[in-house]
């Protein structure tokens, strides 16, 4: 198993209440080149956490660094334009991301959260992480 150290959260940079599925996140990357999401979890409009990417092997995710990390994104994080970052999370989001963050941190004992933007000049995930 790989060591973990970071558990890093994003948004999918959508508008408000567009729900995303993980086999469009796919597409995505692999329309980017990748081998397949670069995401090993996904937190939908309605809380329900998914699989991505098997944590055994690194994410794509936030370039530099993927090899010590464990990526998360939630549906949203932009206002109707698509472009401004808003916080979008349902309540259901807000849970399901608690727990998500709890739980891996139990996993990986000493990892700690943060957001895309402690990594990368972008507003993602377009909340305070403190707030994990």
């Amino acid at each position: 198993m790989r060591t973990i150290k970071k558990i890093i959260i994003h948004s999918t940079a959508t508008p408000a209440g567009r729900a995303v599925s993980v086999g469009e996140i796919d597409a995505w990357h692999r329309a980017r080149g990748y081998e397949g999401i670069g995401y090993h979890f996904v937190v939908g409009l309605d809380g329900e956490v998914s699989a991505g990417r098997a944590l055994e092997k690194a994410g794509a995710h936030c370039l530099g660094q993927n090899a010590d990390s464990v990526g998360v994104v939630y549906v949203g994080g932009t206002a109707a334009d698509g472009k401004t970052p808003v916080d979008t999370r349902t309540e259901a989001q807000r849970v399901a991301l608690r727990a998500v963050a709890a739980t891996l941190k139990g996993c990986f004992p000493g990892a700690k959260v943060y957001g895309h933007r402690d990594f990368r000049p972008t507003a993602c995930p377009s909340f305070p992480i403190e707030e994990l």
